[in-house]
């Protein structure tokens, strides 16, 4: 697909869901590959996990603003106001909207759907929105790997039929990849989703497996592996995702006009995933390793008595499994980073912030 270029440069680039996780990171790489213009970095710091960790990233970020030459600016609140996000677009005119912000977890869906709906759908409706009323060079926005739900076919690729979600949450993904595409043909509107596999690495979210499970060992817990350790992942370290954003913002799908003379509407959707699905058990037990080496966990520590093995949970699929071609023919990169690496940096950062 052709793109258009966009210039980093002398922008201001509106980031939601910073200081999130990926939202953060994004900041902060922006942040320093920037030479001049500004970053904003919308979120409402909710308490869907430990606050505490928000505001670190957070603070990561205001530290590195202070040594670059780029202009950070935080707004609290959340994309669902539309008030506060018409303010934002008046006031700022972001040239570039990354849109992060998100009710993420597949599980949590399930007793709250409410959340889901306000900040999935109503919050993505306000950014098209806007983006509408103000125009933009590129909308990029988070999907996710949860639309494939239980297709069988692997590796996923886009082209592949995503109408049989197995969670809430895959739905109003597969909901905001559908609103960018009217809104793309509606009003021009340059957009591209990013269909994230599985990302992980330091300050990550606790309610991921990877971190969650850290924290019962290293508390001295037992964890639980669903569907008895039969489960793949792509698991996706965190500065391969960032990579990918920061190339894929450069790059807008480019406008044309029909045969109607309307417009076609500039819109993609890419996998962004490690490429090699790992076997969960490998993956805890390589993690359990790091964990040792890192000194989180004792020299003899008892692997398989902090074990257990049990049933699948609801909302969650077997294999996950990212076809990412079109990224590399497009964009020219693939995600290079392997587990052992991945987790032996979440490892040492765990260690060192919880002061163990």
């Amino acid at each position: 697909m052709k793109k258009t270029p966009v210039s980093l440069h002398n922008k201001t680039i509106l980031v939601t869901g910073s200081p999130g996780f990926i939202g953060a990171n994004l900041a902060l790489r922006l942040l320093t590959e920037m030479t001049s213009g500004t970053v904003i970095s919308l979120d409402n710091l909710n308490d869907y996990y430990d606050p505490g960790l928000k505001q670190y990233r957070l603070r990561m970020i205001e530290q590195a603003a202070q040594e670059s030459t780029v202009n950070h600016l935080f707004v609290k609140g959340s994309i669902a106001d539309p008030a506060l996000v018409e303010e934002v677009f008046q006031i700022h005119r972001p040239d570039i909207v990354v849109n992060l912000a998100a009710q993420a977890g597949v599980r949590y869906s399930i007793d709250h759907p409410d959340v889901y709906m306000e900040s999935n759908l109503i919050g993505f409706y306000r950014i098209l929105e806007a983006c509408r009323h103000y125009p933009v060079e590129h909308l990029v926005y988070a999907s996710s790997s949860s639309v494939y739900g239980g297709n069988k076919k692997v590796p996923f690729s886009v082209e592949d039929p995503v109408d049989h979600p197995v969670s809430l949450y895959a739905a109003t993904k597969k909901s905001n990849e559908l609103l960018a595409h009217s809104y793309a043909k509606l009003y021009n509107i340059p957009s591209t989703g990013l269909r994230f596999f599985t990302v992980y690495g330091p300050a990550g979210r606790p309610d991921m497996f990877y971190y969650s499970a850290t924290q019962k060992l290293a508390a001295g817990g037992t964890i639980q592996i669903f569907n008895y350790g039969n489960c793949k992942r792509d698991f996706t370290y965190i500065d391969d995702i960032i990579e990918g954003v920061i190339r894929v913002i450069q790059g807008a799908p480019e406008k044309n006009t029909g045969e109607d003379n309307l417009p076609l509407p500039p819109y993609a959707v890419y996998n962004i995933g490690g490429g090699t699905p790992e076997n969960l058990l490998d993956y805890i037990s390589t993690l359990q390793e790091e964990l040792v080496r890192a000194g989180v966990l004792p020299e003899d520590y008892d692997f398989e008595g902090h074990r257990e093995l049990v049933g699948m949970q609801p909302g969650d699929v077997p294999v996950t499994y990212a076809d990412s071609r079109a990224l590399e023919e497009d964009y020219g990169f693939r995600p290079q980073i392997g587990i052992r690496e991945g987790l032996r940096r979440f490892a040492q950062w765990y260690r060192k912030y919880y002061s163990l």
